[in-house]
């Protein structure tokens, strides 16, 4: 399916940077509100802006700051920490 939208030039360069592919900035910014609202899994993402790897995935999320860190990915990251490195692990959680 090809969807096309109308925008008016006034507003476009409200949307779109100087010399950008319009086209191309609205879908990502689709597809980056998407999967923030978990409407997207990240394979879909992949293959909707035409990626081949997932790292070029990662990639796109960062510019678009979406990051999949959980504060429960904090606490095991904390809890590894302290069983590795029992005194530093301390000092960084104070």
């Amino acid at each position: 399916m090809q969807v096309m939208v109308e925008i008016p030039d006034r507003f476009l360069a409200h949307l779109v940077p100087a010399g950008g592919d319009a086209a191309r900035v609205l879908l990502e910014e689709a597809v980056a509100s998407a999967y923030r609202d978990r409407r997207l899994t990240m394979e879909q993402v992949r293959q909707l802006l035409g990626f081949e790897t997932r790292m070029q995935v990662d990639v796109f999320l960062q510019r678009h700051e979406i990051y999949d860190y959980t504060p429960d990915d904090l606490e095991k990251d904390f809890a590894t920490l302290s069983r590795l490195f029992p005194l530093s692990a301390e000092r960084i959680k104070a």
